[in-house]
């Protein structure tokens, strides 16, 4: 019965952690879908556009590599907030490069349904939810 107490003990811990990664997750997506000039989540239900499907998948599981890495390496759930937020700035950020910078017509090729586009978001995106994830180990 110990080692079922003891394994338990982190229960509330795990409850708060997890709860509040959900919560990040459903403001990520609503920020998110908000920032892009075109809704993805529009997209993808209403056209089922796959290259949305595949930007919006990317940029989800970006953030949420981040938030994984915030959570692992926070001290309390005041300091994963902070780096929550952090994660999702990045996340905007990343979108905001690969737009003006490197692909100023992504927004207009995944509106069209260019494959190739979504999956150069999704890679961008999951790339700085790695980078993120990493550089939050402190």
């Amino acid at each position: 019965m110990e080692v079922l107490t003891n394994s338990l003990a982190g229960l509330g811990a795990f409850l708060l952690y997890f709860a509040l990664s959900l919560a990040f997750l459903l403001l990520f997506k609503f920020v998110y879908v908000r920032f892009t000039p075109h809704d993805e989540w529009k997209l993808v239900k209403e056209e089922q556009n796959i290259a949305a499907a595949i930007g919006l998948s990317g940029s989800i599981i970006g953030y949420c590599l981040a938030i994984a890495g915030a959570a692992s390496n926070s001290v309390n759930l005041i300091d994963f907030a902070i780096w929550g937020v952090v994660a999702l700035f990045a996340q905007l950020i990343a979108f905001a490069i690969l737009r003006f910078g490197f692909m100023p017509k992504i927004v207009e090729r995944i509106e069209a349904g260019e494959i190739p586009a979504g999956i150069v978001m999704a890679a961008t995106s999951v790339s700085v939810g790695l980078l993120n994830a990493a550089c939050m180990t402190y």
